[in-house]
């Protein structure tokens, strides 16, 4: 008996049943029940793309193809279609099959049928092409016909139906109705006295755990002994039946190690909703727990180029979920000391407490965005985060191309090409006051739709621009593109944009501080993501779309758009400090400043708007490098060297505080007497060694190291220890006191006692030239940062002097 239902999907799978393909849908209905959806009735197929000149030959083209039919997954069909590929009506055959493993077999036998000119969108992964054709996006509601299918014990589920039609979305994207979902965060402690954690000795002491009821709990070892903790582990996750799943690095160390860790203790970890699977690494490097979604909060964090340090207690404090001052932090190789001994083991629980707490505050902030960055892209949770924003977008590209009769080209390996990128002026160096920075809304987007940018739109015949009403030819590289009619990125793009817009609009029916408001919010910016991801996508030499061509083009457009601005507004009198791809920063003169706006938006066509506005704001010679401070008293820091691999923490911290007393005060020598004090508190030893740790990241195995760079020495030094260290590894190293190079004196910063460190190296070598960076430009020099004040300046005097 056929009935309907409501549901939220959350994810999608496929298994084989019997010699069948089944679409398993994992979701929640709207009154809170967990239902599994299966579908029986969707087949795999890819297309055969015919060469030109065989189109009449179309018909015995598919006759060949259907000659091809093996018994173990049979061609169904061969049915000849008009398509579009790159803009261009061609002609294809959709070739649909049984078992979708068999599509790759059969690709690579129609390619070589004369006539056909490639398989393409054979490497869609099924479950992903069911979502596409069926128009599902996860966290979307949607009313379906089904069928019960009765008591099903494979499912840990509420109920399991049989779908019997196709889904009807009961909302446009702009509608955000989502029934409550149970979170879990967990993190995991390991003890090893011996380097790196190895799952096939080091066992796992403690698990904590958090969920959204506000329930805590550690679930511990018995000595040495981890049993207990994989099979209470296990226990819990079944009973509180959490939807999502967080951690943090996760997918790269508390998942693959408790596998593994299962694997050698001959313990099953049954933590999925499908009865006897166990969590997987999937594509894109995540882990997959069928039937919840796991996500991995490091991944977030990663696009957060603000944050030098990676690390969860670093993470949770900038985005004020927990201060590092306020939790217990132990360094790793310390826990088996903390465990062994009784009287420090409470400490050692907290810490665990602290992590977990931590991580479930950064999933608060981070689940809201990545909810609606799956829901735009049509990608589950779990894969989201974990793929690049190009696989994002391409995701996106891939439902339009189907909405529009395209044909998805394949992914091509090709090696990167660079082109000329985009305008980045040399500052006025110098302190500048009531500046104000004038941002080009989705610039480059917005030029690809202007001037109908894509690869399917470009001419390379002059002669034909009259049939499409004209040619648009970019500056400086003569790249044309057709005025009309619109190609798929104008298309594409121009929806992404307006469905921004609507979203926006629906924004502001709500309270600011409302949680529908910050919804439609994560929303917005999710869309935004996207769109300015196009322009990037096309030069990026894994794209399916890719065109070097166009993306020269787009910079092109882009680079004489801000130099027209530019001269225009020194012809109003304004005085430009600088100007950086899509921002301008000029003296605020609010008259001149308006007249810009409307010459920018009325006479080039372009949205331009005030970002940001300075009291102040300091330029070095270096482009991409500033310090503002904004009118409501922030510190805004830009691209200062502080911030690379090779500096401590101490240096960035000693840099931003001097900008900000200077810029705050005007004082100058309130600032030197600031470096003065931190120099004192380093000699006395009064500085954590976590404040002198350099990070940098291994790009290649120990062995093939020419060079004994500082952090390679360090590598060296661990490996020789005991602990594993790999390509991609961050390696923490301070230096100590002695003779010889730096390198030679460079230490894994858990192996080291505070008092062998050399502070001269870091007065000289870290805190004395980040300082300089910024004060250097009102003559305070390396002596007079070492040595007792001399004389009282002011930011009145500096700008005294430059008259």
């Amino acid at each position: 008996m056929t009935e309907t239902i409501e549901f939220v999907l959350l994810d999608s799978s496929y298994e084989i049943l019997g010699k069948e393909p089944v679409v398993i849908l994992w979701g929640i209905t709207l009154d809170g029940k967990r239902v599994v959806l299966l579908d029986h009735r969707f087949r795999p197929y890819f297309y055969a793309l015919i060469a030109r000149g065989y189109e009449d030959m179309v018909e015995e083209i598919a006759a060949s193809i259907r000659r091809l039919s093996v018994v173990k997954s049979p061609i169904i069909d061969a049915k000849p279609l008009d398509k579009r590929y790159f803009g261009r009506p061609r002609k294809a055959v959709k070739i649909t099959t049984m078992i979708p493993e068999s599509v790759r077999h059969y690709r690579e036998a129609v390619k070589k049928i004369e006539g056909v000119e490639d398989s393409l969108e054979a490497d869609i992964r099924f479950a992903m092409r069911y979502l596409i054709d069926k128009r599902l996006y996860p966290f979307t509601v949607y009313r379906i016909p089904v069928e019960d299918a009765g008591r099903n014990p494979g499912f840990r589920v509420d109920r399991v139906y049989k779908v019997a039609g196709d889904p009807e979305p009961l909302a446009d994207i702009t509608r955000i109705d989502l029934p409550p979902m149970r979170l879990v965060a967990f993190d995991i402690e390991v003890y090893s006295r011996r380097g790196s954690p190895n799952p096939a000795r080091d066992p796992v002491i403690i698990v904590s755990l958090r969920d959204s009821e506000g329930k805590e709990r550690l679930i511990e070892a018995e000595g040495h002994d981890d049993r207990r903790v994989l099979r209470e582990f296990v226990e819990y996750v079944r009973a509180f039946d959490p939807d999502i799943i967080v951690g943090y690095n996760s997918n790269h160390f508390d998942w693959p190690y408790l596998m593994e860790r299962a694997r050698r203790l001959g313990i099953k970890l049954d933590v999925t909703r499908r009865v006897g699977a166990e969590p997987t690494t999937s594509v894109y490097g995540h882990v997959s727990v069928q039937g919840r979604l796991n996500v991995d909060l490091y991944d977030y964090a990663e696009e957060m180029p603000e944050i030098k340090m990676k690390t969860l207690e670093e993470v949770a404090e900038y985005l004020g979920v927990m201060k590092k001052s306020e939790r217990v932090i132990i360094e790793w190789w310390r826990i088996p000391e903390y465990w062994d001994d009784e009287k420090k083991r409470q400490l050692l629980e907290r810490y665990a407490l602290d992590d977990v707490r931590a991580t479930y505050g950064l999933a608060e902030k981070m689940l809201p965005f990545a909810i609606q960055l799956s829901t735009v892209t049509g990608v589950p949770l779990d894969q989201v985060g974990a793929m690049g924003v190009g696989f994002r977008l391409e995701w996106y590209l891939m439902r339009a191309a189907y909405d529009m009769n395209e044909l998805v080209p394949n992914r091509v390996e090709r090696r990167g090409e660079s082109y000329k990128g985009a305008v980045v002026l040399k500052p006025l160096k110098g302190v500048h006051e009531n500046v104000v920075v004038l941002d080009f809304s989705s610039m480059y987007p917005s030029i690809m739709i202007k001037y109908n940018v894509g690869p399917d739109t470009i001419v390379d015949d002059p002669s034909e621009c009259p049939k499409y009403g004209g040619c648009y030819v970019a500056p400086e590289v003569g790249h044309r593109f057709r005025r009309s009619p619109p190609g798929f990125f104008k298309t594409v793009l121009e929806n992404l944009l307006k469905l921004r817009r609507q979203v926006k609009e629906k924004m502001k029916e709500f309270p600011p501080d409302s949680p529908e408001y910050r919804l439609y919010d994560e929303r917005q910016k999710a869309l935004k993501v996207l769109a300015n991801a196009s322009y990037g996508y096309m030069g990026w030499s894994h794209a399916r779309w890719y065109c070097k061509r166009c993306a020269e083009a787009v910079t092109a457009w882009g680079r004489n758009l801000i130099l027209t601005a530019i001269e225009y507004a020194r012809k109003l009198g304004l005085k430009v400090i600088y100007g950086d791809t899509d921002s301008l920063f000029v003296v605020y003169d609010k008259e001149k400043v308006e007249k810009l706006i409307e010459f920018v938006e009325k006479e080039l066509g372009f949205e331009i708007k005030i970002d940001k506005i300075y009291k102040k704001v300091f330029f070095t010679e270096a482009k991409k490098r500033y310090v503002g401070l904004l009118e409501d008293g922030r510190i805004d820091i830009v691209g200062f060297e502080a911030v690379r691999g090779d500096w401590c923490e101490l240096a960035k911290e000693v840099q931003e505080k001097a900008a900000e007393i200077v810029l705050n005060t005007g004082n100058v020598d309130k600032a030197i007497s600031y470096i003065r004090e931190v120099i004192k508190q380093l000699r006395e030893g009064k500085v954590p060694i976590t404040k002198l740790i350099i990070w940098k990241t291994l790009s290649k195995r120990i062995e093939e190291y020419e060079h004994d760079a500082p952090h390679v020495m360090a590598a060296r030094r661990m490996k020789e220890a005991g602990y594993e260290v790999s390509p991609g590894d961050k390696v923490g190293y301070v230096i100590v006191k002695g003779s010889g190079s730096v390198s030679s004196r460079a230490y894994p910063y858990f192996m080291v006692d505070p008092s062998t460190i050399d502070v001269n190296y870091y007065i000289d070598h870290q805190i004395v030239p980040a300082a300089l960076r910024i004060l250097s430009y009102f003559g305070v020099t390396e002596k007079q940062l070492k040595a007792a004040a001399t004389v009282q300046r002011s930011l009145f005097d500096f700008f005294a002097s430059k008259k």
